[in-house]
């Protein structure tokens, strides 16, 4: 007997004629910058510091090869100083085709932040890309995947299309970058089942258990994620570290993976930037999120305010959205 997987209800969307669902590859391309970001001294370390360069030097152009054999597109996530770090990297993906976007700088941490910080991190990443690669991108990740209530406008602010750092849907969705704000940014929600760091990450002293799984074992539980999100209509994104899952038994099972979704009858297997721009365009419903305040833990309680969904306001009058100039 064969059990149904059943739609993400609280984001409805239909994929272009002749899709049933979608599907992302996304490489986070951290390099040295995420353990810089967690520990300053660790540039002292230099073994640690070949395990990560080991990204940029040696994954990134296998996986640039497994995605022209498998002849797909690809969103890479650059912090800026890794682009700074490996420009020929950086253009190599650029030159093959590929989505470039935004996730920090130097892989900052963001939890709790203030909105100045966090603006400078956006745009000192910014400035990087543009002047590595020419790029002014679309889409933004968070470092940890890691926004904060102020970061949504912050992204509209400068021109950013669509986020990918959100847990809370198996679809795309629009979603209010702020109260009172009539802006809205695209979310193609994340998770964390679907991140290689979870299988395979270990460093001593840095980040793991110490236990590194089997990618055969790996690839059966993403390719029953896949087969689970093709049924159920909605869109399946993994997100992959170079220096982790382009080692070359990962990397291998990688395009195994690859060639199994791509084989999926009716799946759009495409970058975040399109599957945004096609959620924007098809999309009404524009969310909020649930918000809790804990003014004082335990004895003054808690307040929550739910989440909506609300449709956009039109002028009844197409005349009333045009300012005449005497």
């Amino acid at each position: 007997m064969e059990f149904p997987a059943f739609p993400d209800s609280a984001h409805p969307l239909t994929w272009p004629e002749g899709y049933r669902a979608a599907a992302s590859f996304t490489f986070d391309v951290d390099a040295e910058s995420c353990t810089i970001a967690h520990d300053p001294t660790s540039t002292r370390r230099m073994s640690l510091m070949t395990h990560q360069s080991y990204g940029p030097k040696v994954a990134v152009p296998r996986l640039l090869q497994i995605l022209q054999r498998q002849d797909i597109q690809a969103t890479f996530f650059i912090p800026g100083f890794t682009a700074e770090s490996y420009p020929d990297v950086v253009r190599r993906i650029v030159d093959a085709g590929h989505e470039i976007a935004h996730h920090g700088y130097l892989h900052e941490p963001m939890q709790g932040i203030d909105a100045a910080t966090e603006a400078r991190y956006i745009d000192r990443g910014l400035e990087a890309l543009a002047k590595v690669a020419g790029v002014r991108p679309v889409g933004y990740r968070a470092p940890w995947w890691e926004l904060n209530w102020h970061s949504p406008a912050l992204l509209a602010d400068r021109g950013f299309l669509y986020d990918s750092s959100l847990l809370d849907g198996d679809a795309p969705y629009r979603f209010s970058v702020a109260e009172g704000d009539s802006r809205d940014l695209v979310e193609i929600p994340v998770d964390w089942a679907l991140d290689d760091w979870e299988q395979y990450a270990f460093y001593p002293g840095v980040t793991g258990s110490g236990v590194i799984e089997s990618p055969a074992k790996v690839l059966e539980m993403w390719t029953l994620e896949a087969e689970a999100h093709h049924a159920a209509g909605s869109c399946f994104v993994l997100t992959n570290h170079p220096f982790i899952s382009g080692r070359p038994s990962k990397a291998v099972a990688l395009e195994q993976l690859i060639s199994r979704v791509k084989n999926m009858d009716g799946m759009w297997v495409t970058t975040l930037a399109k599957i945004a721009e096609h959620t924007r365009d098809t999309v009404t419903e524009v969310h909020t999120h649930a918000r809790i305040e804990v003014p004082g833990f335990p004895d003054a309680g808690a307040r929550f305010t739910p989440a909506q969904v609300r449709q956009p306001q039109l002028p009844a009058d197409p005349l009333q959205s045009t300012t005449t100039v005497p």
